[in-house]
């Protein structure tokens, strides 16, 4: 837009200039006038470094739109379109355009070709035609929204004013619903759409609905949602381990759904396994993008998957896929070693070893066990068993977001899990909270606060009822560790206590602990400990190893600890990274990646465990 206002009661004397882009950066954002925040579409004055709200310069811009067309009852503006200004046709930005400052009307000048067809029949709605219009859904409208989809319809949609009836443009024109459906995967009959706004009962999920569903004439008007009428019939999900099919109905009993442990109606649809007679799961839970691949196994042969990690010799040894040399099963006691997979120490567990004597490589019997390949409810793909072994490859389980160095990982094409995040089930049971913990993964924007430590995460364990959420970190700390330096006595998580008084204090950093919150402690010696002073943030590691290529992981047992190289404390945690070849240390990976990012400043601060 070229058109420039000189004169405007509300800031005359000065160019205001119309910018589509937003408020620049170097000034407040928030309109002088009413003190609202602007958007993309604002005048601005190079002078005062003043911005004016749309909403407070309408009167001005009117004036300045001077182009009449048949299509369009307002006067209209050709501007260049921002990338955040979308055309209520095609709903892209950029280009150029018409505006109508009166109802927020925009179009691409090269989709106006719309309004060639003022007056439409449309098979969602054959008793009228649909006339088009330009300026929103009337008032009188009992429902201002799509009457099929349920979006809003913006500036831009067709309507029938004799039965209030509106249809949005992707609806009309770009991608119209079928009026039938037939062949289906979830019902024999063919379906018909009842273009209407109606309530009903959806009888494949059993959730209300409240416009157009789909209906079977032939079984006394069965109703479905639009998006249970093209439900799969054969689906793998990842809270389950065997497929399950569609059912309806699902046959009575008492049924909880696998994935959200809400009841089902079993008068409705649901999926349900064949081979796990008393499992199933509502329709909708068992489809969604996080549970369900995508993939329908109708038709599709079952293929029997090789998930053992290792094969049995002839002389009582296993060839394991970690492992280049044949391994032997022990029970003696090597508290000192440690497993491959966990990074645990083996202790008097039952294990395996490496048959050369020179290799020193132990697996945990169970470990060994570990299924080469499972389902989880962290990602809809199956997850492979693999090693992490590449020292210079950042790992980061996306669960947790601790980083590992050593040991089994479960990864998806695109993710990475630890240990102990994949072998979470659900219902899961904490010792914090009285009820069982569901899998909650939020849509974007939206966060959940964990209990413990107050961080703000998209994918918690959590009883909705009670508002009461943990991040995996929180979740996956171990109820019990071993300090050696502290007496051999175990350490015992202790979840707050909301009547203590008095200063407790960290007998690591040896700085105060807040008793409110998460804390390990000593019953024999009543020490306390901060959380992340004890397990550090740094998952499967041992001594000797690296991170990120040329970080070396090295014990912090000795009686002298040494300054971290960032927040310049004593080291607190059991593992100290040490830079090649120098005298650079750094008490957690914390502090490692904070110093790359203030690389020439000075941070005299602890890490925000330690405070």
């Amino acid at each position: 837009m070229t058109e420039d206002i000189f004169h405007h009661p509300s800031h005359d004397g000065h160019c205001l200039k119309l910018l589509t882009t937003g408020a620049p950066v170097h000034t407040d954002s928030k309109c002088h006038l009413c003190g609202k925040n602007t958007k993309h579409l604002l005048y601005h004055c190079y002078d005062c470094k003043v911005n004016l709200d749309i909403d407070c310069m309408i009167d001005g811009i009117c004036t300045l739109a001077r182009l009449s067309k048949p299509w369009h009852p307002h006067l209209l503006l050709m501007v260049d379109f921002s990338s955040d200004m979308w055309c209520d046709f095609c709903y892209e930005g950029g280009k150029h355009g018409y505006f109508c400052p009166r109802c927020r009307l925009v179009i691409h000048e090269s989709c106006v070709s719309v309004f060639d067809s003022p007056e439409i029949n449309h098979p969602s709605h054959l008793s009228h035609p649909l006339k088009l219009i330009t300026n929103g859904a009337p008032d009188y409208t009992e429902d201002r929204s799509c009457h099929i989809c349920g979006k809003e319809t913006g500036n831009l949609l067709y309507h029938c004013d004799i039965c209030k009836f509106n249809l949005d443009m992707e609806c009309a024109v770009e991608n119209p619903i079928p009026v039938a459906l037939s062949d289906l995967k979830v019902h024999e009959h063919t379906l018909t759409l009842m273009p209407r706004l109606i309530s009903f009962i959806c009888d494949a999920c059993g959730t209300k609905g409240d416009r157009a569903p789909y209906v079977c004439v032939q079984c006394d008007f069965r109703m479905f949602h639009q998006k249970c009428a093209r439900l799969p019939r054969v689906i793998h999900v990842n809270h389950h381990d065997h497929r399950v099919s569609y059912k309806y109905p699902l046959g009575p009993g008492e049924w909880r759904c696998g994935v959200c442990w809400e009841e089902i109606d079993w008068s409705y649809g649901a999926y349900s396994c064949s081979l796990c007679p008393n499992y199933a799961i509502h329709s909708l839970c068992a489809t969604r993008k996080d549970v369900w691949d995508g993939k329908e196994l109708d038709g599709v042969p079952e293929e029997v998957e090789d998930i053992e990690p290792f094969k049995r010799n002839d002389d009582n040894t296993i060839t394991h896929f970690a492992h280049e040399h044949n391994l032997s099963l022990h029970n003696d006691d090597e508290e000192s070693s440690l497993c491959g997979a966990c990074v645990h120490p083996i202790g008097s567990y039952t294990f395996y070893k490496c048959s050369k004597s020179y290799c020193g490589f132990f697996l945990h019997e169970r470990c060994a066990n570990l299924a080469t390949k499972k389902r989880h409810f962290l990602s809809p793909q199956p997850l492979d068993l693999s090693l992490q072994w590449i020292p210079y490859v950042l790992g980061r389980c996306r669960a947790c977001r601790q980083m590992f160095s050593e040991g089994f990982i479960y990864n998806s094409y695109r993710d990475k899990f630890d240990l102990l995040c994949s072998s979470i089930t659900v219902p899961f049971i904490h010792g914090s909270h009285d009820h069982h913990l569901l899998y909650y993964k939020l849509r974007y924007g939206q966060v959940k606060t964990c209990q413990n430590c107050g961080i703000d995460e998209t994918e918690v364990l959590g009883c909705s009822k009670c508002n009461y959420y943990l991040d995996f970190c929180c979740a996956t700390l171990p109820k019990t560790v071993m300090l050696p330096r502290y007496d051999d006595h175990p350490l015992t998580l202790c979840y707050g206590d909301e009547n203590a008084s008095g200063k407790y204090w960290c007998d690591i950093c040896e700085r105060e602990t807040n008793p409110k919150t998460w804390f390990y402690t000593c019953k024999d010696c009543g020490v306390t400990f901060h959380i992340l002073c004890v397990v550090g943030d740094i998952r499967y590691a041992k001594p000797g190893g690296k991170i990120n290529g040329d970080y070396e992981l090295l014990a912090n047992n000795s009686s002298s600890r040494p300054l971290c190289s960032t927040c310049h404390c004593r080291c607190p945690g059991p593992f100290i990274l040490n830079k090649e070849r120098n005298n650079i240390f750094f008490c957690s990976y914390y502090c490692l990646g904070l110093s790359r990012e203030h690389a020439y400043s000075s941070v005299d601060v602890c890490p925000p465990w330690a405070i």
